[in-house]
């Protein structure tokens, strides 16, 4: 949550060796654990302007979508 919490931030600073570390770390806990990231992001709502909640949405859309790609290579 707390590197959730950091990344607008740190894309406003212009910070991105930062920011990539924290969305791979993110990425992979969110591959290897599945954690509830809508309640994450509902417990963030109060603490973050609405406009870097919605990025934050839509970084988590990103990394839902390449962390499903590795899962359906799994299967395959």
């Amino acid at each position: 949550m707390l590197k959730l919490y950091a990344l607008p931030s740190l894309y406003r600073q212009g910070n991105f060796a930062r920011a990539s570390l924290y969305e791979t770390d993110i990425a992979a806990l969110m591959y290897a654990y599945r954690p509830d990231m809508d309640g994450l992001l509902k417990g963030l709502a109060g603490y973050v302007a609405a406009s870097d909640l919605a990025k934050l949405q839509n970084i988590v859309a990103e990394i839902r979508s390449r962390t499903g790609r590795f899962r359906r290579q799994e299967c395959d």
